[in-house]
């Protein structure tokens, strides 16, 4: 049986399922859902409307029992519990949309069960192992320059990848020394930098982005992009060694070769600096508050995953400590 995951551009969906995919879309687009939503999303339903159109279900046809079958498919072909809830919530917001635009009186996703996914503690670098990973970043050429300033900046702002290429030189403000950062739904927030992070940031601006862009950078002590017709590669923070925007996956491929450098041990990725932010304010006697409103969380309930580290972190000092642990 083939994989769910598997792209099949050659099967065409019937007009019902066009309308209705692009219904979701419209709305997605209008809520200010993030370029990387809208694709993951794009993708799960239309696997999902062709598996209901290979059945001669058009979308209101679609029943409580036709979910739980393509979410039996997904079973079999052994995708992971959190892959099953993501294509099961992007089938969810479909349902709702075609529900919020009268197309159908009641969502048949909504009775569905999420999967349950196993509790994984987010990835945390100790601050030793933090500090060898930066510092291993050399500031002898603009790649150097830019890769050191870009993940100082994530770690010193606790930055999503998609926030860090995301990242415009007017969004810097040196004057109040934070970051204009664009969140998940659009969602703007302020996030102060540390004076590390602003050297770093300014070692790059001076002799490492000129370099990268094509066009000449202006004197100011933090370039801003003042003319609106820009070119959204000239607008942007972090460039490529072509000068183009970098990517999602560039920043992720650059901070592999560098923790690689570093020594440091395990998978480490954009989201681990994120991770290690977050917790290392709550070691420092941060605010929980403070560390949802710092990273973007609209929800204080997504923010305490991290009092759980905290909390498994005091468990093992304990159980290494205590003589009658």
């Amino acid at each position: 049986m083939s994989s769910p995951e598997r792209s099949e551009v050659e099967l065409p969906v019937s007009e019902a399922w066009q309308q209705a995919l692009a219904l979701l879309e419209s709305d997605l687009l209008r809520t200010g859902a993030a370029m990387r939503t809208r694709r993951a999303y794009a993708l799960d339903t239309l696997q999902f409307a062709r598996f209901a159109d290979g059945r001669g279900l058009a979308p209101a046809d679609v029943a409580v029992r036709d979910i739980r079958r393509y979410i039996a498919t997904l079973s079999e072909a052994e995708l992971a519990p959190t892959t099953t809830a993501r294509k099961l919530a992007a089938i969810r917001a479909l349902f709702r949309c075609l529900r919020e635009h009268g197309q159908i009186a009641h969502s048949p996703a909504d009775l569905i069960a999420t999967p349950r996914k196993g509790s994984h503690l987010p990835r945390v670098l100790r601050a030793p192992e933090m500090a060898r990973l930066l510092d291993s970043i050399p500031a002898d050429g603009p790649l150097h320059l830019r890769d050191r300033a870009m993940f100082e900046l994530a770690y010193a702002c606790g930055l999503r990848a998609e926030e860090i290429v995301s990242l415009d030189l007017g969004h810097v403000d040196d004057d109040r020394e934070q970051l204009r950062v664009q969140g998940k739904g659009a969602k703007t927030r302020f996030v102060p930098a540390g004076e590390v992070a602003l050297a770093a940031l300014r070692a790059y601006l001076v002799r490492g982005r000129p370099v990268l862009s094509a066009a000449p950078m202006p004197g100011s002590r933090f370039a801003r992009a003042t003319d609106g017709t820009a070119d959204k590669d000239e607008r942007a923070l972090f460039l490529s060694r072509s000068g183009r925007r970098l990517g999602t996956s560039d920043v992720r491929r650059r901070l592999r070769a560098w923790t690689t450098r570093a020594g440091v041990a395990g998978s480490v990725t954009p989201h681990a600096l994120r991770h290690s932010f977050a917790t290392h304010l709550l070691d420092g006697g941060a605010d929980l508050r403070a560390i949802q409103e710092l990273l973007g969380h609209s929800s204080i309930s997504t923010t305490q995953v991290y009092t759980r580290v905290e909390s498994a972190r005091l468990q093992s000092a304990y159980a290494r400590a205590h003589p009658r642990a």
